[in-house]
């Protein structure tokens, strides 16, 4: 199977451009905060110089970071992760400062957790000189994901939080190991595809309706790979620590990896008849996958919703764990946006239950309306738009599978929490990237995004040669 030719991008560094563009993206933060505290108590938050100086600081020093050690990098990367990290923070502020109710966080823990995020960031960019040389260990990337999904289970160490069980507690802090298995997982499947991918592009048979070829099918040995993922997928994430979102992101992340590795949409059509399959068949007999499927199908239901009355109903669905009031709220709350929404600090999203985590998009919604949510989405879009032109650029097979599967990763981590927020998808627990609150999830966000820059770099850079011309070139203009 031939190689697609590299897309180039253009040798251009455009370091004023990011810098400008990170300015921009920590003016909208401020500015966000400066809405919130009018609209609340009319007055300017006491806070803002510290927010402006500190968020501030740390994105302009990831940029002057990046301008010495990652010159030639996008310069799109940074300023979008800083727009979304810092509409995060607004928010985070809104819900808690502005409202006086610092019992479930605060602002300034999102803005420390920020600065020691794109510390590993920087950690990362500057020692991971070359990402294939993680190509290398593909099999000690798969033990190791399996490892940190598996941490949740042990007793004593793992918690149930939410009926998902995906946390550890290490005593000073908790940690959600999914966060950065995922990205070992991807590791683990760019090095395998490259290995693998003209095997796994073979078919051995064709399936015909009459004279015309429907569907072909790939060597049964070499659909093992997916038989573990799956297996994995749906009896270690679902049936034992009731973790649908990672379930969702990794296998989908897999068979769009495979896509791209094989151009074969038969891997598609198999696998996803596999897992939805699975899904039908453990529906039965898995107590907590079905409290999230009924809850999802039948939200509105009073005994589903937990009325007043339903709780006090020992026959009511809510005494197994079944309560879709948070579902229900959300809603309430993206109908109040409307277009425009009610503008920051003037809706209720504290209404929505644990609105600061996966439920931030319903108030962001709520107050910003269809026109804000829409520019985040469209930042996000951008953000993946660029991971998979990285991808495109580069010239090893490897480093095309890892930037795809990244910018896989963050696609389907932010389908699966909005979709479970609009309804459109069970509800999975998970955390729109850099946006939410959490510090697994603003890390490996983080983590992803140096990934991306570092690969980003090696792409755009020039030849030594090309370099050493602009040089002469540029001391002979002078």
């Amino acid at each position: 199977m031939t190689t697609e030719a590299p897309t180039q991008l253009p040798p251009v560094k455009r370091r004023n451009a990011e810098l400008v563009m990170t300015v921009f993206a920590v003016a909208l933060t401020l500015f966000a905060m400066v809405e919130a505290g009018l609209t609340r108590n009319g007055e300017m938050p006491a806070s803002l110089f510290v927010y402006g100086v500190l968020f501030g600081g740390l994105a302009l020093l990831a940029h002057l970071f990046i301008r010495f050690f990652a010159p030639w990098s996008d310069p799109l990367l940074l300023p979008l992760a800083t727009l979304l990290n810092g509409l995060g923070i607004a928010m985070l502020w809104r819900l808690f400062e502005a409202t006086g109710d610092t019992s479930r966080g605060s602002a300034l823990d999102q803005l420390i957790l920020t600065a020691a995020s794109m510390a590993v960031f920087a950690a990362v960019v500057y020692f991971l000189k070359e990402p294939r040389t993680l190509q290398r260990y593909p099999y000690i990337m798969a033990l190791s994901a399996v490892v940190l999904l598996l941490l949740p289970a042990i007793p004593g160490l793992g918690m149930t939080v939410n009926g998902a069980r995906q946390w550890i507690n290490l005593g000073v802090t908790t940690l959600q190991p999914s966060e950065f298995a995922k990205i070992a997982l991807v590791i683990f499947l760019a090095g395998y595809m490259v290995s693998k991918r003209d095997v796994m592009a073979l078919a051995s048979r064709q399936i015909k309706v009459g004279p015309v070829k429907v569907l072909d099918l790939p060597r049964a040995r070499d659909t093992a790979p997916m038989a573990v993922m799956w297996g994995f997928c749906i009896i270690v994430l679902v049936i034992l620590m009731n973790d649908l979102g990672t379930s969702l992101m990794l296998f989908g992340t897999f068979l769009a990896m495979i896509y791209v590795a094989t151009h074969r949409a038969n891997w598609l059509v198999i696998g996803l008849t596999a897992f939805f399959g699975a899904c039908a068949a453990i529906y039965p007999f898995v107590p907590h996958f079905r409290v999230r499927m009924v809850t999802w199908l039948e939200a509105f239901r009073p005994d589903v919703y937990c009325t007043d009355e339903a709780m006090a109903n020992p026959d009511s669905f809510c005494n197994t764990l079944g309560n879709s009031q948070q579902l229900v709220q959300g809603l309430f709350a993206l109908a109040e946006g409307g277009m425009t929404g009610t503008g920051l600090g003037g809706g209720k999203p504290g209404y929505v239950p644990e609105v600061q985590n996966d439920f931030i998009f319903a108030a962001f919604g709520e107050e910003l309306g269809l026109a804000g949510i829409m520019v985040m989405l469209l930042s996000m879009a951008l953000l993946v738009e660029r991971g998979m032109r990285i991808a495109l650029a580069s010239k090893e097979l490897f480093i095309k599978m890892f930037a795809s599967g990244i910018s896989f990763l963050i696609a389907f981590q932010t389908f699966v929490v909005i979709g479970g927020v609009t309804r459109v998808i069970p509800m999975t627990g998970a955390t729109i990237p850099f946006v939410a609150k959490g510090g697994s999830a603003l890390l490996s966000s983080w983590i992803m995004l140096a990934l991306l820059m570092r690969m980003s770099n090696n792409a755009r850079k020039p030849a030594p040669q090309a370099i050493q011309d602009e040089g002469a070139t540029q001391v002979i203009s002078r």
